[in-house]
């Protein structure tokens, strides 16, 4: 038996099965009402829990399991919200890297891709201007960016809101992330990175060192090495909750309970960010407040402004660096001058080859450099060769 409603524009099924009543939204099939709903009650109610819970040595243990059902459920609730299958807003890397411009509504991240590029993305003084994602492209040196105009988040979109979780979801994939912040609220870079955080992306940081050795002997949890600032307890609750009870695990670095508990999922993604201030021109002090803001946040934080053309060359120096490319050129053999390429800092001879092609790279027998990278002018190298910013590279093919 079901029953077949609709409320604000809304279509709800209501079955019965099994003497049990299941409340289905047919707008996104395979997504119950009742479960998101029910999840937002349990993690209100897990952090009111935990909020009124005294820390101290008789509470740890309590606090930990908290911690980490409130991780759990937060997990949940973002996995409910995926299920959504409206539109998605994801798009195809192009070029040599590409870079995702995120920030609040109305930071001015459309003024800037335009700006940067000649994307065309809407711009108005007003909240959502930009509702899907607006890719442009920066040819700065011989490197093509993709630039990728990211859709307004609000607060709590790590929740789902203003479909922030599906926007953000986009960033695993880029290889630079960049606030676009309005000097005027400089605090959101706070809220910013609290989102990326709560959804598992550690923006310009480091992933930890950490080893876990699982064991087939009865032994329990040994903790060998814990610099992560997480009590001993917590880390095996945290261990226990995966069904890991037997194992010895390593830990090099400082590092948030969540953040554990993502790494040990396989959830925990890693992306270079930095900070553009955007509106410059609204402030003198821009290049103190930058300072500031730099010194509290470890991180690159660039004063901008789209509309008045301030620091728009030391942004793009900037995203260049950060993204770790260099520029080398080739030259073919008996001419002098060669052709520019970008490529990732630390590359060798051997994987330019492959970047052009495969059937390059299994021709190649060695290489003339002539640059940096060598102790005097068109050394001949091996494909191993690590290259340098400024390389001239001449491929010598092997004799068929």
């Amino acid at each position: 038996m079901y029953y077949s409603i609709t409320y604000s524009n809304i279509n709800i099924c209501i079955f019965r099965y099994n003497k049990v009543y299941f409340c289905i939204n047919r707008n996104y099939p395979g997504v119950y009402v009742s479960d998101k709903g029910k999840l937002e009650t349990t993690l209100k109610e897990l952090e009111e829990e935990y909020a009124k819970t005294g820390d101290d040595k008789s509470t740890n243990k309590y606090l930990g399991k908290l911690r980490s059902k409130i991780a759990s459920t937060k997990k949940e609730l973002i996995e409910a919200s995926k299920k959504q299958k409206g539109k998605g807003f994801f798009v195809k890397k192009a070029g040599d890297a590409t870079v995702a411009l995120l920030g609040f509504p109305s930071t001015g991240k459309s003024s800037l891709l335009n700006t940067l590029t000649d994307a065309g993305s809407k711009t108005a003084a007003y909240f959502f201007t930009t509702n899907n994602i607006i890719p442009g492209t920066l040819v700065y040196k011989s490197a093509h960016i993709q630039l990728l105009d990211m859709p307004g988040i609000l607060e709590n979109a790590h929740l789902g809101l203003g479909g922030g979780t599906t926007v953000i979801a986009q960033l695993r994939s880029a290889d630079l992330v960049v606030f676009v912040v309005d000097i005027r609220d400089a605090n959101q870079i706070d809220v910013l990175i609290r989102e990326l955080n709560a959804l598992d992306i550690y923006p310009n940081r480091n992933k930890p060192h950490i080893q876990l050795q699982q064991s087939s002997q009865n032994t329990g949890v040994k903790i060998d090495l814990n610099r992560s600032g997480i009590g001993a307890q917590n880390i095996r609750i945290v261990l226990n909750s995966f069904g890991t009870y037997n194992a010895t695990i390593r830990l090099f670095e400082q590092m948030s309970e969540d953040e554990l508990i993502a790494n040990i999922a396989g959830r925990a993604t890693y992306v270079p960010a930095l900070v553009a201030l955007n509106k410059a021109d609204l402030q003198k002090n821009h290049d103190k407040l930058a300072a500031e803001l730099s010194r509290r946040h470890h991180i690159e934080v660039i004063p901008v402004s789209a509309t008045n053309n301030i620091g728009i060359e030391e942004f793009k120096k900037s995203m260049y660096d950060k993204l770790g490319l260099m520029t080398v050129f080739l030259r073919p053999r008996l001419e002098k001058r060669g052709s520019p390429i970008t490529i990732k800092q630390g590359r060798s001879v051997g994987e330019l080859a492959k970047k052009l092609h495969t059937e390059v790279f299994n021709e190649l027998k060695c290489a003339y450099v002539d640059g940096p990278s060598t102790k005097y002018p068109n050394q001949r190298v091996g494909i191993t060769h690590i290259l340098k910013e400024g390389d001239i590279i001449t491929f010598i093919k092997n004799k068929s």
